[in-house]
């Protein structure tokens, strides 16, 4: 039985909540995964000319990492005054950050009009993204995990995570449209300003619903707790979770490996691949992403809610060990260089990314005490951001430059799946944890022998 602090809200509370961070999430992924686009097809030219195309395109994906690299040190920060303060406060500062600097981004001049000035902001800018999507994925899954029962978790959970590709579908959405209408010369002249001007008018619509949310009841709790004991604060958060959970934070990373690859993959290195090494025009690659983000927006829940039935390692496993072998059936697909067939290719692949990315939100919840659930959230997931998904694009693209072939990509591919299948493998399940327990180790769940530490369903 769940602990009044982990009690399950009423039905209209929780789908409040749910709203208010998958609407966030998708604004900042919006942002985030705007620039990536932006990287594959104008920033090279507008920002980093160069006579070869890839070698402009590897450059302009080199900044869309250091993105990435600004993750982790904002999940620091973000998480530490989230377990101090709240989850609430820090979502709001988070969706503010990112959307100044995707709107500024969009005001900016390019290489033609001040020279080596022009990637030095837009660098700067993307620094300022990173850090704030850094803390915005720990709060946004935190506070629908700590509003929600033990029981649906795994749905509720979920939810926040839709938002990463309801992002990469609107900002690819709004790119292939207006590819659509506009010639290329117009695109790059002006054309590709308007989606980032864009975020202005969606951090207002986020910011008014974000503020209308309540904190979570876990963190008071918690919080009402250590006042009533007198307990002093004592070491920082982030100090604690590498002293006590250092485990639980390789877990998360290893749980996020293959997953974070695989999307950039499937996603950003696809346009590449279409565009520069098969030669297709770029709308062919943007309709083929637009459609399987589509797929991928409405079955990620799906997913969550079967971890809630069987656990959050079989689902995740399912992903992973099918991400392994579609590896290779990928590329040979798009290779047909028929848009039916490069579109399934694209749906196939998220379906088997959002089999480790559904349950992920609510696993790694699982992961921490409420004290440094935050921090501990925040760091497994974006070191991953680090060596996986920053690293993807990059890779993929020098495999490609180097062997003018798809099959090392594949196999780089297939060997980041084969990390995140033996890191789950030998995890622990944490289906049905109560969240307001204190004590690292997750508790057995529901239907599970509390003997069989491998957490394999009971008999």
């Amino acid at each position: 039985m769940s602990s009044p602090a982990t009690a399950a809200p009423s039905p209209t509370g929780i789908r409040r909540i749910v709203a208010a961070s998958l609407i966030g999430t998708t604004i900042e992924w919006y942002d985030f995964f705007l620039y990536g686009t932006a990287a594959a097809l104008v920033f090279n030219k507008l920002f980093f000319p160069t006579s070869d195309p890839l070698t402009g395109t590897l450059i302009a994906f080199v900044t869309y990492a250091i993105g990435f690299l600004a993750r982790p040190l904002g999940g620091v920060v973000f998480g530490h005054f989230g377990d101090r303060l709240g989850r609430k406060k820090l979502l709001v500062l988070s969706l503010l950050m990112m959307g100044g600097a995707t709107f500024a981004m969009g005001l900016l001049p390019t290489h033609a009009s001040i020279g080596a000035g022009a990637p030095i902001l837009l660098t700067v800018l993307r620094l300022v993204q990173g850090f704030a999507l850094g803390g915005e994925w720990g709060g946004a899954v935190l506070i629908v995990s700590e509003h929600g029962g033990d029981r649906h978790r795994g749905f509720w959970a979920s939810w926040p995570q839709s938002g990463a590709p309801g992002g990469n579908l609107l900002a690819t959405g709004v790119l292939a449209l207006l590819a659509a209408v506009q010639s290329d010369a117009t695109f790059l002249a002006w054309g590709w300003r308007v989606p980032f001007l864009l975020s202005g008018v969606l951090v207002v619509v986020g910011l008014w619903i974000r503020l209308s949310v309540s904190e979570s009841p876990v963190f008071l709790a918690a919080q009402a707790a250590r006042g009533a004991s007198g307990e002093a604060r004592g070491e920082l958060p982030v100090v604690q979770v590498f002293r006590r959970s250092w485990r639980q934070v390789l877990t998360a990373v290893g749980a996020r490996f293959g997953e974070n690859i695989s999307y950039y993959v499937l996603t950003s290195f696809l346009l590449v691949y279409v565009t520069a090494h098969l030669g297709l025009p770029k709308s062919t690659a943007l309709n083929a992403v637009l459609i399987g983000s589509a797929v991928h927006f409405v079955t990620i829940p799906a997913w969550g809610a079967l971890s809630d039935r069987i656990g959050r390692r079989p689902v995740t496993l399912i992903g992973s060990a099918g991400m392994a072998v579609w590896a290779f059936a990928f590329f040979a697909l798009v290779d047909s260089e028929s848009f039916v067939v490069i579109t399934a290719a694209v749906t196939a692949g998220l379906l088997l990314h959002g089999a480790m990315y559904g349950p992920q939100a609510a696993f790694i919840s699982e992961l921490f005490d409420t004290e440094v659930r935050y921090s501990g959230a925040s760091m497994g997931s974006q070191l991953a951001s680090i060596v996986a998904g920053a690293l993807a694009p990059i890779v993929a693209v020098e495999l490609l430059k180097d062997h003018g072939s798809s099959l090392p990509v594949s196999l780089y591919l297939c060997a980041a799946a084969v990390v995140t299948t033996l890191t789950v493998a030998f995890a622990r399940e944490t289906r049905g944890r109560d969240l307001a327990r204190t004590g690292t180790a997750p508790a057995p769940a529901p239907g599970y022998d509390r003997k069989d530490a491998a957490g394999t369903l009971s008999a």
